[in-house]
């Protein structure tokens, strides 16, 4: 596609990054001296970037998994759910695994399960989102009685002295008593993390699955006017100024 035929074409766009991907991290805040470079020739980013794929008008669930979900939590997500779907897991649990780092994929890494809950719940059951949320509690506890020990690779995140907040702590006490319990401790069991050169599934072997238990908006997901269509739109311009 040529230039011409993005948005603001034939300008400089600036990207001001946004402020809670840069807290914290001593990376200063170039808002200010952005601000004193706009002119005819440039301005702010929004709306398509011509340096990322540009989505379809009404963009479906396996869109974002193609042009938007971030590399490594992209195959992290194909494959755990791959792996459920060869365990002959419930269509609900195989969905899930689908989607539990979702957030992570395309939108914020901070408490990622709420997030992801939130962003998924009008188009999933009551029981997968519930699954979403709160298996990033689970995850810091161990169940030997289905098999879960603690992730190593948490030791190595977080150090061996790392200790929850006492809302994970509260959280995970209270998905333990959960009648739906079982379907967020299978999403800790194969929410494995997948570094090694491994061929990628797919993502289209699950066409059914979502097709079956994913309510795909007719408008496409961010347009369908719901209270979580904003968070689809910033994973589709993650670069707007505004």
């Amino acid at each position: 596609m040529c230039e011409a035929e993005w948005p603001q074409a034939g300008r400089e766009r600036l990207i001001v990054p946004a402020a809670v991907g840069i807290a914290g991290t001593g990376q200063p805040n170039p808002e200010q001296d952005f601000l004193g470079r706009l002119g005819p020739h440039t301005v702010m980013m929004m709306g398509d970037n011509p340096a990322l794929p540009r989505m379809p008008k009404q963009p479906r669930l396996l869109d974002f998994f193609r042009l938007r979900f971030s590399g490594i939590t992209a195959r992290h997500l194909l494959t755990s759910a791959a792996r459920a779907l060869e365990a002959g897991e419930d269509d609900k649990v195989v969905l899930a695994c689908l989607l539990h780092d979702i957030s992570n994929a395309c939108l914020i890494r901070t408490d990622h399960g709420y997030w992801g809950a939130q962003m998924i719940a009008p188009y999933v059951s009551e029981e997968v989102a519930w699954a979403v949320q709160y298996h990033q509690a689970l995850r810091y506890f161990a169940d030997e009685e289905v098999g879960y020990a603690y992730p190593e690779s948490y030791v190595k995140f977080f150090g061996a002295d790392y200790v929850p907040p006492d809302y994970i702590r509260q959280d995970a006490q209270a998905a333990r008593a959960h009648r739906w319990y079982m379907t967020a401790r299978k999403i800790t069991l194969y929410d494995i993390y997948f570094f090694e050169d491994t061929p990628v599934p797919d993502p289209a072997i699950f066409a059914d699955i979502i097709a079956r238990h994913f309510h795909e908006p007719q408008a496409g997901l961010g347009f369908d006017g719901s209270p979580v269509a904003h968070m689809w739109r910033t994973a589709i311009w993650p670069n707007n100024f505004l």
